[in-house]
């Protein structure tokens, strides 16, 4: 992946799918928030035990369909709770945080802690909302097999390297029920 010296960040590759995600995304009826897929997020956040859970929709941006913080659901972006953490809205630009990285690669991203990886600990998301803990998964249509967007769980509170085969193990249980969940809604058959 190449690296832009100026900003110290790495630089995304193309996205060759885009058209194609956005196209499927239209089909299968994601673009809104879901109550759905916000109660998935919600189960993920308490099972990996992190403050923020997502189900993220990626075309030129990041869409959070599936959403928990630790203040609930965004209203509004208005004044934060400092001691709930910041908060997080529906959108966020697609080159903050991890997902994108995941849709790219295409496999899962568990990251105990990112200051433990050089090439993730300068993402924006470190310094704006104090990310230390990323596990993250590809949600790919079975049918087309575009890489929809991912499913991921975010803390704050860095993890020892133990905890990763574990991380692994439950964001990807969490893919396959999310991946369920939007079919589900779609009225389609998972294939």
């Amino acid at each position: 992946m190449p690296f832009d010296a100026e900003t110290g960040l790495h630089i995304a590759a193309p996205d060759t799918e885009l058209d194609a995600r956005v196209a499927r995304l239209a089909q299968l009826g994601l673009g809104k928030a879901d109550a759905g897929l916000d109660a998935l997020a919600a189960e993920l956040a308490d099972a990996a035990g992190t403050p923020y859970a997502m189900v993220n929709l990626i075309t030129d941006q990041q869409f959070f369909a599936g959403l928990h913080t630790p203040q609930g659901l965004p209203s509004n972006l208005g004044p934060q709770d400092a001691m709930a953490g910041p908060e997080v809205g529906r959108v966020m630009a697609r080159d903050h945080g991890y997902c994108p990285e995941v849709i790219s690669r295409r496999i899962p991203l568990v990251l105990p802690d990112v200051y433990a990886a050089p090439r993730f600990a300068g993402n924006p998301v470190v310094d704006e909302l104090g990310i230390r803990v990323y596990l993250g998964a590809p949600l790919i249509d079975e049918q087309t097999g575009i890489a929809l967007g991912t499913v991921c769980a975010v803390g704050t509170e860095p993890r020892g390297l133990a905890t990763a085969r574990g991380s692994l193990e439950l964001i990807k249980r969490f893919r396959d029920l999310a991946m369920e969940r939007i079919y589900e809604r779609a009225g389609q058959p998972r294939p």
